[in-house]
């Protein structure tokens, strides 16, 4: 019945449909554990015959609502939640690579993604070819090796404000007989749905946006069920071939347009537990309901207050998709016509120092390690989230020592700009 509705519609009502004398709201069901009647009911779960809930490292209601209104919202067949976005990042690769594997990404990418990718996830023997996303086709697809299991990018990067071609991705990524992976957390399904557009999994921090108030770590992975991984079975044996901690199970020919996620959860989930509390989902799925609202008002604050920066004389540039003399206005038109998010990035004459005195003036807007909320705040990449890479490696990574992320929230714009104005004059 989702597929049909309207995505406002779905941020309210998907997900949890309660029957006579339910709770009309999603239920926190705050219990580790499931009780059944015989130990044949139990070994059936254990053994993935049957569907159902036993301990809540693998499967919680709580979570399973919140993921079937993401998967809903993006237009996907199956999602799984995860304990923040970066555990969401890991189990999408991690769930089709293996020790000995590689795969490519886009060098605009979050700095902690970049991290995990490059450091961490090459200390578990897979390897990662960054490429800019801007690259001609055959530049990007030179990077691929006969061991290359995936594309990765992000639909706005994170943040340098890239927009992907996401079409062009689809068409690599195919082309290679691997699936695209696009991390959708800053435009979220309200505003681009990757899927439509020809990429096969999505992932999101869901603590940004679909969140929306801060009080919540998660994130979410997506899987559109396009992707043929029998196709392609050589290059995918841990959805293609017998899982032997499953008595020689094998996902794609049980679980079919689901074999992904049920892959993700029974195997990735049991023994690794990056689960999100049954108390998170439900703050999620509060804040999913007035995703649609936010998101609208997020994208005219911050179109207003970068309309405003773009003429000041203090400031040296700002780069938001939504002004027409941007690099990226017309992907931004193309794939997000109902516009971005509401994070703008720029920086002031007279760079690093002067950026860093900017916001220590600031008052309304706040100083903090986060993006993507009700209220606006602001971050210097360089000295805080990226401080880890050199300047060689920023500049890679799209993120220049001056720039400013501002993440503009929903308050009145007027309130914003006016703080930002005695800033610029402090």
């Amino acid at each position: 019945m989702a597929k049909q509705l309207k995505p406002e519609t779905i941020c309210v009502q998907a997900g949890w449909t309660p029957t006579k004398g339910e709770p009309r709201v999603l239920p926190i069901y705050q219990s580790t554990t499931f009780k059944y009647d015989t130990s044949e009911q139990m070994a059936k779960l254990f053994d993935l015959e049957e569907a159902g809930y036993f301990y809540t490292r693998l499967q919680n209601p709580t979570n399973d609502a919140v993921a079937a209104k993401i998967a809903a919202l993006e237009g996907g067949v199956a999602a799984m939640l995860t304990s923040s976005g970066q555990a969401a990042n890991f189990y999408a690769i991690f769930n089709i690579c293996q020790a000995g594997d590689h795969f490519v990404c886009s060098s605009a990418i979050y700095g902690g993604t970049f991290n995990l990718f490059g450091v961490t996830m090459k200390k578990l023997g897979i390897e990662v070819t960054f490429i800019s996303s801007d690259a001609p086709e055959e530049e990007i697809v030179a990077a691929f090796r006969p061991n290359t299991k995936a594309l990765f990018g992000e639909t706005i990067s994170n943040p340098s404000m890239e927009i992907l071609d996401i079409k062009k991705f689809a068409r690599i990524a195919h082309s290679q007989g691997v699936p695209l992976i696009v991390d959708n957390t800053f435009p979220t399904p309200i505003n681009c749905r990757p899927f439509e557009w020809g990429a096969d999994i999505v992932v999101h921090s869901t603590t940004k946006y679909m969140d929306g108030h801060a009080t919540a770590v998660g994130g979410a992975i997506v899987d559109s069920g396009n992707f043929d991984w029998d196709a392609y079975a050589d290059k995918f044996p841990g959805l293609t071939t017998p899982d032997e901690s499953y008595h020689g199970l094998t996902y794609t020919h049980a679980f079919g347009k689901g074999a992904y996620i049920t892959k993700a959860t029974a195997q990735l989930m049991r023994d690794l537990g990056s689960i999100p509390s049954p108390q998170n989902s439900f703050l999620l799925n509060l804040g999913l309901e007035t995703l649609h609202l936010r998101m609208a008002q997020h994208c005219k604050n911050a179109q207003q207050v970068a309309e405003y920066l773009e003429q000041h004389e203090k400031v040296a540039w700002v780069n938001f998709s939504g002004l027409p003399g941007n690099k990226y206005y017309g992907l931004a038109q193309k794939y997000m016509p109902k516009g971005t998010c509401g994070v703008i990035s720029f920086g002031l004459k007279g760079g690093r120092d002067v950026s860093i005195r900017f916001m220590d003036s600031l008052q309304l807007v706040a100083i903090v390690t986060h993006v993507a909320d009700a209220r606006t705040c602001v971050l210097h990449p360089a000295s805080h989230t990226h401080r880890q890479l050199s300047d060689e490696q920023l500049m890679e990574a799209g993120v220049r020592p001056d720039l400013i992320r501002l993440s503009v929230g929903i308050e009145n714009a007027e309130d914003i700009i006016a703080d930002i104005e005695q800033a610029l004059n402090a």
